[in-house]
């Protein structure tokens, strides 16, 4: 006798094929029946003052004017500092005059900042109290326009 063709992996996997194929067929025609499906009103969602989405349109006599003059698009600039606010006190932690550049250590902040010897107003040794200014170099602050604290 010959051996069916159709063994039973087969048969099981038509037929979950044909039950979805049902599933989708029973699908479309209940969205056939529901034409139209929900109207835009149901659709329409709400932002609250509060920014939470609500499905009740907000309320007229909460709205606030804005002037759209005053709104500002983009970071606004940091105000320039004042010559007093640049001016630091310090102390030298190390100078060398042969290769030209030293540290001084910032009395408010404790910071050590590069200092080389053309920012130099007058000469300064180790352990001299300073007056200087602080400006941006391409490894971090250097102090420009270091004089001795008198």
């Amino acid at each position: 006798m010959a051996r069916s063709q159709e063994s039973w992996n087969k048969k099981d996997i038509q037929n979950k094929k044909d039950k979805k194929r049902k599933e989708k067929e029973a699908k479309k025609v209940e969205r056939k029946e529901n034409k139209g499906g929900s109207s835009l009103d149901d659709m329409i969602a709400y932002v609250d003052e509060n920014g939470q989405i609500t499905s009740t349109p907000p309320d007229p006599t909460k709205k606030a004017k804005i002037n759209v003059e005053d709104i500002q698009i983009g970071v606004s600039r940091r105000a320039e500092p004042s010559p007093e606010d640049l001016i630091q006190h310090g102390i030298v932690t190390y100078m060398n005059d042969a290769k030209g550049f030293g540290f001084i250590r910032n009395l408010k902040t404790q910071e050590s900042i590069f200092v080389h010897k053309k920012e130099l107003l007058e000469p300064v040794q180790e352990n001299n109290k300073v007056v200087f200014e602080v400006r941006p170099g391409p490894k971090g602050m250097n102090a420009v326009n270091v004089k001795i604290d008198r």
